[in-house]
């Protein structure tokens, strides 16, 4: 796939290029910045599941899909008043953040003019795919610092706001590809899968991290008010460890606070049964292949959430 990702990297540069020399540099920050581009990498396998070439019409599905993403990253940092990002200052500390709000808004927006030139269909999808995003971040922002946010909160939140946008990447895989409505809905079906995956991993990551590791201070979420799985199933689980833990979350962290939920919630088994639960999304990822030729990019695919869930078992 390293050709097909030089081309997704060439076609996003080229899509936020305008003449106005200052916007570009805004636009194109993070872009610069690096990234593994998963969520075209995921339209572009998906396309070509029965192992067929990637076609231009296929990396711009996932051109559109990267461009949501990271529209929506200018959005957060400026909610969390982050300063860095992939090892790079943020664009709202940076430039501030009217300026980050705006190109966050232009990304959006160019990611929906490639969707436009895809057909009605991906157009449409896109579209719903960043209301999703929406409501999965304000279903997120309802709880900050409720330290009894229910699982289905938290659950519906992550297929919202991160989720979505893996299923509909796959989708548009393979809706550019033309294979029939089964073979579609078993690609998003995946997608969304791992896309649950993906997040419960990286929420495992924010508390069992170092700093180093993560690039930031690991236990952020936590700090913001944000209790994600690991935390919700050390406090469900009750005993001492959930009644001390209680006794210091619902409200912002100093720094030895931070120290000590981590403390608690790395040794109280929430870790364990948060990776237990990653793995109900792996088989749902596995289900979905099972409706899926058998090829060699299939089999990736298949192996794809396995890998992810490895890094933190």
């Amino acid at each position: 796939m390293d050709a097909d990702r030089a081309r997704v990297e060439d076609a996003i540069l080229q899509a936020v290029r305008t003449p106005d020399d200052y916007l570009t540099q805004i636009a194109s920050h993070l872009i610069s910045a690096g990234g593994k581009r998963l969520r075209p990498v995921m339209t572009m396998v998906a396309s070509a599941a029965d192992d067929r070439a990637v076609s231009d019409d296929a990396v711009m599905g996932g051109v559109a899909c990267e461009l949501v993403h990271l529209g929506s990253l200018y959005h957060d940092d400026v909610m969390d008043e982050s300063d860095v990002r992939r090892g790079v200052e943020t664009v709202n500390a940076k430039w501030g953040n009217l300026q980050a709000i705006l190109a966050g808004d232009f990304l959006l927006a160019k990611a929906s003019e490639i969707a436009a030139s895809l057909g009605t269909e991906v157009a449409g999808l896109l579209a719903r795919t960043i209301g999703r995003l929406c409501e999965g971040q304000i279903l997120e922002l309802r709880h900050t610092y409720n330290v009894a946010r229910p699982m289905d909160a938290y659950l519906a939140s992550i297929d919202g706001k991160t989720a979505s946008l893996y299923g509909t990447a796959a989708r548009i895989g393979g809706l550019v590809s033309g294979f029939d409505r089964a073979h579609i809905d078993a690609l998003a079906a995946f997608g969304d899968a791992y896309g649950m995956v993906f997040q419960v991993v990286d929420d495992i990551l924010d508390v069992t991290a170092t700093d180093e590791q993560l690039g930031k201070p690991a236990g952020h979420d936590m700090v913001e008010g944000v209790y994600t799985l690991p935390v919700i199933l050390t406090l469900a689980a009750g005993g001492s460890a959930a009644s001390e833990l209680n006794g210091i979350l619902g409200k912002p962290l100093d720094h030895a606070e931070r120290e000590k939920v981590l403390d608690i919630v790395r040794s109280n088994g929430g870790v364990k049964k948060a990776i237990e639960q990653a793995r109900s999304f792996v088989s749902q990822a596995h289900e979905a292949c099972d409706a899926l030729p058998a090829t060699a990019r299939v089999g990736a695919m298949r192996d794809a959430p396995v890998v992810l869930l490895d890094s933190v078992s």
